[in-house]
């Protein structure tokens, strides 16, 4: 969970003649499945794609979408600088686990909506309370899943004659025999 504090701000109404002071607040919001989801419920596309650049407004909107406290005035988002969105882009992109697989799986071209994340959540049966967790944690869980349940290496030929030469020995000893 990332804590953002939005500064209040004061502007002037030129029609009204009169300062206008914008109440800030402090946010507190997490990049989950939940978060994705809402976003992309909202404008139809995904989220993850890359390439795919999004507007200010919905940067700022996928920040509200991410917002975890209730009964937030939406005007404190007309409030949210570009310090804000790098900070909230920083936290995005941090891994928030300490497992690290050497050999990503790659190339896959599939474009990833908060739909595939849940199928992937189902077909691992993965409980669903996951899906409030930072979505970094979440995708690393499903691909060590994905690890663990897919087909175990091979063997090298130095491996499997070792292996061999240690089983025969531990049976030699275990009959009392020489071979």
């Amino acid at each position: 969970m990332l804590t953002l504090t939005i500064p209040s701000i004061e502007s002037y109404d030129e029609e009204k003649e009169e300062f206008i002071v914008s109440k800030g607040a402090t946010l507190r919001v997490e990049h989950s499945l939940v978060s994705l989801s809402k976003w992309e419920s909202k404008w139809c596309k995904p989220f993850l794609a890359k390439g795919v650049d999004k507007t200010f407004e919905e940067t700022v909107d996928y920040i509200s979408c991410m917002t975890i406290d209730q009964n937030v005035d939406p005007k404190v988002y007309l409030n949210i600088s570009e310090d804000v969105i790098q900070e909230v882009n920083e936290y995005i992109g941090r891994p928030m686990t300490a497992t690290i697989i050497k050999s990503q799986m790659g190339g896959s071209r599939e474009i990833i909506t908060a739909e595939i994340i849940y199928y992937w959540m189902i077909a691992l049966s993965i409980p669903f309370e996951c899906q409030k967790w930072h979505l970094n944690r979440l995708l690393m869980l499903i691909n060590v899943c994905n690890i663990k349940n897919g087909p175990q290496k091979k063997m090298g030929r130095k491996e499997l004659m070792k292996r061999n030469t240690d089983l025969n020995a531990a049976r030699r000893k275990a009959l009392n025999t020489r071979g």
